[in-house]
């Protein structure tokens, strides 16, 4: 009998121990499980982040691009409604010639054509840039050709005198007026 006490003594003492090694295994694949856990979640917030900040900056690109792709279309027309700027002054100056002229069927003519074709290119965006003498100048929207002595004190720094219209075209001024500056 004292050989079967032994032998189950000697089982009891080897379940001991491997019930003491198997819960060290248990307490380190925990802590391992904890650590794998946690590494995914770094993983996952990293992950996450980087996803934020890409779509940040594709929503930002579809911003600039779709304020650049409209500022284009604003002025798409711009070089051809400045090459036809010198065109609604060739008109203005016939006008003032066959203003003095007796044939006013021509005038009217003339008229009719200028006044369309004004229509036609403000359609597309064109306005004056109003400049007219005795406002006051800006330097940022007109363009100074001469100064003169003003005729009197209260023209000094004002517009005496408009040689050429100015245009914008939607808020960009394409052509500046240009003016005569009394000093």
């Amino acid at each position: 009998m004292s050989d079967i006490n032994n032998t189950e003594d000697i089982q009891e003492e080897n379940l001991d121990q491997q019930d003491g090694s198997g819960q060290q295994n248990n307490s380190s694949e925990h802590a391992e499980e904890l650590s794998v856990e946690e590494q995914l979640r770094e993983d996952l917030a990293k992950e996450k982040d980087k996803f934020l900040r890409l779509f940040a900056e594709f929503e930002n690109y579809k911003k600039r691009t779709s304020k650049e792709r409209m500022d284009l279309f604003k002025t798409a027309g711009q070089e051809v409604i400045v090459a036809l700027l010198p065109v609604s002054d060739d008109f203005d100056r016939a006008m003032q010639e066959l203003a003095k002229s007796d044939d006013k069927e021509t005038f009217k003519g003339v008229e009719l054509i200028k006044i369309k074709f004004e229509q036609v290119l403000k359609s597309k965006g064109l306005e004056e840039v109003e400049a007219k003498a005795g406002d006051v100048f800006n330097a940022d929207i007109h363009e100074a050709i001469t100064q003169i002595p003003a005729p009197d004190k209260k023209m000094k720094g004002k517009i005496i005198d408009v040689i050429e219209k100015g245009f914008k075209l939607g808020d960009k001024i394409i052509r500046h007026p240009k003016v005569v500056v009394g000093n």
